[in-house]
């Protein structure tokens, strides 16, 4: 509940109420919607990946799209494109079992993100490149010839 003090337009912070250690019904309805959430609530129940930046910048020639994946492989990686949509997702899996004695202890972990962009049509879709090197998705997204800009040029008065 809040602990903000409501107070009356006449001023005068007496309580008036003889309740006030008892929340009222819409009082306790308010405390329980509007109060933060426990994390088990608002995680996405996976084992640290979650959905990850991305810098996206335009060149002459290509956008650039890189990501901060750290931790996987490049086989971890899928990236698929249609009707002009680049999908990039990942779904990993982990599982270790350790056995002492009468104890067998299994951990496991599930972890996958998608993050789906929709490509200007001045993106040419058959020389996408892609390469993943130090936690880095690095997506080359080169522009078709006629949408890269031309070099500025002086043009003779005759």
């Amino acid at each position: 509940m809040s602990n903000l003090v409501n107070v009356p337009k006449n001023g005068n912070l007496a309580n008036t109420n003889s309740n006030a250690n008892f929340p009222t019904l819409s009082n306790w309805l308010d405390d329980i919607f509007n109060r933060d959430l426990p994390s088990v609530f608002t995680s996405n129940f996976n084992t640290g990946i979650t959905l990850p930046k991305v810098n996206i910048k335009e060149t002459v020639d290509a956008f650039i799209v890189e990501m901060a994946v750290p931790g996987l492989k490049k086989s971890d990686f899928h990236l698929d494109i249609d009707n002009h949509i680049l999908s990039i997702s990942t779904e990993t899996k982990e599982e270790n079992e350790i056995e002492k004695e009468n104890y067998t202890r299994r951990e496991f972990g599930y972890s996958s993100f998608k993050r789906t962009f929709t490509l200007p049509e001045s993106v040419n879709d058959e020389k996408i490149d892609a390469n993943y090197k130090d936690g880095i998705l690095k997506i080359l997204l080169p522009k078709k010839e006629e949408a890269k800009q031309k070099p500025a040029r002086s043009i003779k008065v005759s």
